[in-house]
């Protein structure tokens, strides 16, 4: 009872949408994906509704309620039902509450609003901001995970992996087939549009190829980093895609990359060039995509990234010639679900105490968008 009462102190101090408010009983709304069947295959599965992070028992000890879905999209959602009085919003990358200014509006109780992985784009940072809202993702915790998948669909893109794959599970065997478009990696050029934890880790495996490593940023690595790696800066984006046998987009999602890969740009990559992209889908045309896979200006295209999420039966990547799509998977491995996780839990149990998160968490903190996203 008396923690109970130096809560409500706490929270009085604070200020009713303060970010580290901590009064009483909060209620927490997480949204997942749905495991089904998959759910009791592995103990370890937490990053999915019936998983809910591993943290429920935790939570609902201390007196908190603790609602999971799935169910994220519309007005008669489950989401919907919930958003008023919620104090607190765990959603994730790889199946994400989109929360607009209108949901930020009707959320008169919220105050925290956690990524469990790291890219907060489906949150409208902005109308965050202007409310008060703390929004924080566990960064770090899915950087492996992404840079390794990103490293596989480049080696399936350019051994032209998939087509023999499914010539063997269709009872074929055609050779020629698969090895007219098969190429080594090593001596290509690979360029990353985008150089933070990811694309760093990335350059970083893909060192040992003997590639011709390029990289585009705001800001370049530190030097003796960029020399242990062998990686060039690149300052002028429109110059290195030219330069590039391989494209890779580790950026995140904003207003000013939002799109960013048009017709026009994509006219400036060099023709029958892989593009790997574990990003955002919406940092692409969609369109202009599809269009430059059928015309094999793109020879091949692969990520997990869509917009939106998940991608409808009729998203034109889904039917385009020479591509390795898969639904949002790169992250999401249960090594990095353990990591998101105990991110997650250590957040909410500093929110519950009224401590400062890791500075590298937030992504508005006081009315402030993180660098990136300003």
């Amino acid at each position: 009872m008396w923690r109970a009462a130096a809560r409500q102190l706490v929270d009085r101090a604070l200020g009713a949408r303060g970010a580290h408010t901590s009064a009483g009983s909060k209620k927490i709304v997480g949204v997942f994906y749905k495991a089904g069947e998959y759910a009791d295959k592995n103990p370890n599965f937490v990053g999915c509704v019936e998983g809910a992070l591993g943290i429920r028992n935790w939570l609902e000890s201390q007196g908190h309620h603790y609602i999971v879905t799935d169910d994220k999209e519309g007005p008669n959602s489950e989401l919907e039902k919930h958003i008023e009085d919620m104090h607190v919003l765990i959603t994730t990358p790889f199946h994400p509450a989109y929360v607009t200014a209108e949901r930020i509006k009707k959320a008169k109780n919220l105050e925290l609003l956690l990524t469990a992985g790291i890219g907060s784009d489906h949150i409208d940072l902005p109308a965050a901001a202007a409310a008060g809202l703390t929004v924080a993702e566990v960064t770090g915790s899915n950087t492996v995970s992404v840079a390794e998948d990103e490293l596989l669909r480049i080696l399936i893109l350019v051994r032209n992996f998939l087509p023999g794959y499914q010539q063997v599970a269709q009872g074929e065997w055609n050779v020629a087939g698969i090895a007219h478009r098969a190429y080594d990696l090593e001596g290509k050029t690979v360029g990353t549009v985008g150089a933070g934890r990811i694309g760093r880790l990335l350059l970083q495996r893909l060192k040992p190829f003997n590639c011709n490593l390029l990289y585009h940023d705001r800001l370049q690595i530190d030097p003796e980093l960029e020399k242990e790696i062998g990686a060039k800066f690149e300052e002028d984006l429109d110059a290195m895609l030219p330069k590039c046998d391989v494209i890779v987009i580790n950026t995140p999602l904003t207003e000013k990359t939002r799109g960013m890969f048009n017709k026009e740009r994509i006219a400036k990559m060099k023709k029958g060039v892989i593009v790997v992209n574990n990003a955002r889908g919406a940092i692409m045309d969609t369109q202009a995509v599809a269009d430059a896979c059928s015309s094999g200006h793109i020879a091949g295209y692969g990520g997990d990234v869509w917009f939106p999420q998940p991608a409808p039966k009729d998203h034109p990547w889904r039917y385009m010639p020479n591509h390795a799509m898969t639904p949002h998977i790169s992250g999401t491995t249960i090594d990095a679900q353990l990591r998101y996780a105990e991110g997650v839990r250590d957040m909410l149990d500093r929110y519950f105490k009224g401590e400062d998160f890791p500075v590298q968490n937030y992504i508005v903190k006081e009315g402030q968008l993180a660098s990136q996203y300003q």
